[in-house]
């Protein structure tokens, strides 16, 4: 090499450098990991669920909770239909682009309730299992200590938000990972208590079906709410049926999180979602009714009373066996019902952190709130303000589980509705094809005629009208808090508008164009002065390249994530920032807006796939030296381009292989560089 070329390559290197991009958003866990988080919650209910109806709707509760985990399955395919229309969003996606910004508000304010409260009422129910195991275990060994069971369970409810938080700050990797061993360990719980109560049953002298409880509604005076006095009311079977069923609704606790844990599913997304649903569906069907059902067949009435919030714990002192055996199964199931009532207050942080972080991307709330953390990357000024709000609800409810059940009832059922509804509107607002469909459509001619979402929204809403009579505290409480939030979303908007349109200087129609309202990644940068595997993120050691340039020319790179198995190579994104001043090659620690849209959409396309790449930005004077410098420092077997707006496939191979012969020496090392485009692909061995 002359000395010409190599001071040429020398001051080129010494121009570049390279600034690591870092987001939770390229992360992506399995279609286990999407359920154990979903389950965490509404696994969860079987512990108090049973308890909690029948106070309300008598024997039969078993039958109505057993018929509202059903309807969830009708529920969850709502969300596999709406998923991948909208990676993003859940119910707040989905309602916008249906009913527009005023219902989202509405909705995501109900929802946000319902999320506010699920780390309470669960972790403040763990807190009172624990405090009667205890106290129950002081009593046997005759050890003169008993806990308060409110204060006790405050104490232990704020360690487990308090922790919890602290997973989700490190990341969704890391909570997911708590949530499948806790999702392992209730399975096993799961399996025990329904094989053993089974076996109980067969056991006795009476025939194994008279045990079941009689088909017999028994509301109690509570039951009916505002309704109570209105005689009429009680004389029509359909609307005891409903109250029913409303009061059995908190079974579906959790699910809104299936929409919200979307956007996580690794590859293949619809396929391993669709898995993902089914395991919640078979996992739940059999536990929380199974409970319900043994708790009624196991335990005597006159003896049920006192086990209503410990239901699991009853049922084991009434299995077959020693009796020091039961004693040792209820510390177990206890125990386990602590870990996954704990779960739950986790699926409640992931699942409010995902609605807010989409209420800020679309600039109702500031960009302030989704400042990345600076080692983890994660929205930890969203979760802190959940994890503050939910100690709040803890300090404030006195650790009193009834009064949350009750309250909690309002966001469940009514961002449901909103979900239902909108779904109905954009099968006709919203024409694009879907990879999944709710069943039981009828067309006729140009008409078409969406009749399982009809009949899941038809549910939805007159359940949700009866809840709003029939439970004082969960309309009052939910309404008073869903108006707050909706106050706080509108005003917060407003502002938000104002100042983007003061700082860009723009008018309110220029604001709401595709330009100024696309959403906009954050990232956390880190300004490195080499280019090694190491510093770049990189642990496997095959490696390939894709340089992009133009947000609207992804298709090679969405081919290259699709077809790269990404457990075995890793890719890599570059944008090689071109210097516009060649005399001035100060490097910023900083992303341009520009480049902030590129990768923004390079997210979108990776989350829409379901797999991880690690993105870079390298300043340089001459793009295709930089490319080429890149793939040699890294050692990619692989370099891909999409096509150019102003080179010819050919010139641009031509340049990256005269650079390739610029930046190595050795004669063993090859590369493939590809050239992609929509209907074409150009390679070259080199």
């Amino acid at each position: 090499m002359d000395t010409e070329s190599q001071s040429k390559r020398a001051s080129l290197a010494k121009a570049t450098k390279v600034i690591v991009l870092t987001t939770v958003m390229f992360t992506f866990i399995s279609y286990w990991r999407a359920a154990a988080v979903v389950i965490g919650d509404l696994g969860s209910t079987a512990y108090y669920m049973g308890g909690i109806a029948e106070q309300f709707v008598g024997k039969v509760a078993p039958y109505f909770i057993l018929a509202v985990m059903i309807f969830a399955f009708c529920v969850m395919a709502l969300y596999v239909e709406s998923s991948p229309l909208f990676t993003r969003g859940g119910v707040y996606r989905v309602v916008k682009s249906a009913l527009g910004g005023w219902f989202a508000k509405v909705s995501v304010s109900a929802l946000v309730f319902d999320y506010i409260l699920t780390g309470p009422i669960s972790s403040v129910s763990g807190g009172q299992y624990l405090a009667g195991l205890l106290n129950d275990t002081f009593r046997t060994y005759g050890i003169n200590i008993q806990f308060d069971r409110h204060i006790f369970s405050m104490v232990v409810a704020i360690i487990i938000v308090v922790y919890f938080w602290w997973e989700n700050i490190k990341g969704m990797e890391e909570s997911s990972s708590k949530a499948l061993k806790i999702f392992i360990i209730t399975a096993v719980m799961g399996v025990l208590v329904l094989s053993w109560g089974v076996i109980t049953l067969l056991m006795k002298n009476e025939p194994f079906f008279t045990h079941f409880p009689p088909l017999k509604i028994e509301l109690s005076k509570e039951a009916f709410g505002w309704l109570e006095e209105v005689d009429w009311v009680k004389s029509i079977g359909l609307i005891s049926v409903l109250i029913a069923f409303g009061h059995s609704l908190l079974a579906l606790s959790g699910l809104e999180t299936l929409g919200q844990v979307y956007r996580e599913v690794e590859y293949p997304k619809l396929k391993n979602f669709k898995k993902t649903a089914l395991i919640i569906f078979f996992f739940s069907v059999m536990l929380t009714p199974g409970v319900s059902f043994l708790g009624t067949m196991l335990i005597p009435d006159n003896v049920r009373p006192q086990y209503l919030d410990n239901l699991i714990g009853g049922i084991a002192m009434y299995l077959i066996g020693p009796h020091w055996l039961n004693l040792v199964f209820q510390a177990f199931v206890v125990i386990v019902g602590v870990l996954i009532l704990s779960g739950a207050v986790n699926t409640s942080i992931v699942g409010a952190n995902s609605v807010l972080n989409r209420v800020a991307e679309d600039k109702v709330l500031t960009e302030w709130f989704r400042k990345p953390h600076k080692k983890f990357g994660t929205t930890y000024r969203i979760l802190n303000l959940i994890a503050l709000l939910q100690i709040a609800t803890i300090l404030l409810s006195r650790g009193d589980i009834i009064l949350l059940g009750e309250a909690y009832a309002f966001g469940v059922i009514w961002s449901l509705v909103f979900k239902g509804l909108a779904m109905i509107v954009l099968r006709y607002k919203d024409k694009r094809p879907r990879e999944w469909k709710v069943p039981m459509n009828l067309n006729i001619g140009k008409v078409h005629i969406p009749f399982g979402l009809i009949l899941i929204f038809m549910v939805l809403f007159f359940t949700g009208m009866t809840n709003l009579f029939t439970k004082p505290i969960a309309t009052v409480s939910g309404m008073a808090f869903a108006v707050a939030f909706f106050l706080i979303f509108t005003f917060s908007e407003i502002f938000n508008k104002r100042k983007i349109m003061r700082e860009k200087n723009i008018t309110e129609e220029e604001f709401h164009n595709d330009e100024n309202m696309r959403i906009l990644e954050h990232f956390n940068l880190e300004d490195e002065s080499a280019i090694t595997p190491e510093l770049v993120g990189s642990e496997l050691p095959d490696r390939v390249m894709v340089a992009v340039r133009d947000p609207s020319n992804l298709n090679h790179l969405k081919k290259i994530i699709e077809e790269t198995d990404t457990e075995k190579t890793d890719l890599v994104v570059m944008i090689a920032r071109v210097f516009r001043d060649k005399q001035n090659i100060e490097v910023r620690n900083d992303l341009e807006e520009d480049e902030r849209h590129l990768f923004s959409e390079v997210v979108n396309t990776a989350e829409r796939i379901g797999k991880p790449v690690l993105p870079i930005v390298v300043p340089t004077n001459n793009a295709f030296f930089s490319i080429m410098n890149v793939a040699h420092s890294l050692s990619v077997r692989e370099v891909v381009i999409g096509l150019s707006a102003k080179y010819k496939p050919d010139i641009q191979l031509q340049q990256l292989a005269l650079m390739w012969g610029t930046v190595h020496s050795d004669e063993n090392t090859h590369i493939r560089i590809r050239i992609i485009t929509e209907n074409k692909e150009h390679s070259i061995e080199l």
